[in-house]
């Protein structure tokens, strides 16, 4: 089978670095969201300057250095979709980043999730490509161990519910039939995307931190497909409050690393 020729050699034919070069204080943190709708919301929100460019055929993807209660994140509009979403992170550790904080939209297999719920994914199932290049292949990974818990605490002060569980990650999102929707929620799934198991084993593979969650959006679990709030502008107000809640946890992580370095003196 090709996907279980999975070649633990760090070193590929073409590698990241061949492509973009290391940036001297570059922020350890970054956040990425997939709506343009949103990011540019956020970045309005924000004293940015540019400090690099993601480069390739659909053109460039800026990115930027924001500030946020005094310290520097970098932050920049992910492509939707593992393969791009994952080889676009791959230049931007190459840049100097050690931790990405990735929001975006799923779709729920589970009506009770309310709109615009957050969602914290524990294990993902593989039915797509990527992953398997970066790990050995299995039908589940483990995601968010390093910092669901500080996402928790965040969340909690901030007064907003959230469900954990399974995530679907598939790359074919009009081939979600409704008996293989049937066999992911007898497998635990909760919501369907199509970028976090191969992000999830590509940061694990690179040695990077990395979180995700997911702000709910349309519901799969009904007689016929409900958009809910899919659309870019529908409750941008609340999104962008759940985006904010990336940069808390940013704060907690610096803030936790600079405690394990003193203790490290």
């Amino acid at each position: 089978m090709l996907l279980e020729e999975f070649d633990s050699e760090t070193k590929a034919v073409i590698n990241p670095e061949q492509s973009v070069q290391k940036i001297e204080g570059f922020p350890a943190v970054t956040i990425s969201c997939f709506s343009h709708t949103l990011f540019h919301e956020m970045l309005s929100l924000f004293e940015a300057e540019e400090i690099a460019g993601i480069h390739g055929a659909n053109g460039v993807i800026p990115v930027y250095q924001v500030i946020y209660q005094g310290e520097p994140f970098a932050f920049y509009q992910s492509r939707v979709g593992e393969p791009a979403c994952v080889g676009d992170y791959e230049e931007v550790v190459t840049m100097g980043s050690r931790c990405m904080i990735l929001l975006g939209n799923c779709g729920v297999l589970d009506r009770n999730i309310e709109d615009c719920g957050i969602i914290i994914p524990r294990h993902a199932i593989r039915d797509e490509g990527t992953s398997y290049h970066y790990a050995p292949a299995s039908d589940f990974i483990d995601v968010n161990d390093a910092y669901a818990g500080l996402f928790k605490d965040v969340c909690t002060e901030h007064g907003y519910h959230y469900v954990e569980g399974t995530t679907w990650t598939t790359d074919s999102f009009y081939r979600e039939t409704p008996e293989k929707m049937k066999r992911r929620k007898e497998q635990g799934a909760l919501c369907v995307e199509m970028e976090c198991a191969g992000m999830q084993a590509m940061c694990s593979f690179r040695h990077t931190d990395f979180f995700t969650y997911y702000y709910a959006g349309d519901n799969l679990d009904h007689t016929s497909w409900d958009p809910r709030s899919l659309s870019n502008h529908a409750r941008l107000d609340d999104k962008a409050k759940i985006a904010l809640l990336a940069f808390e946890l940013g704060l907690k992580i610096n803030a936790q690393k600079r405690k394990q370095n003193v203790s490290e003196i």
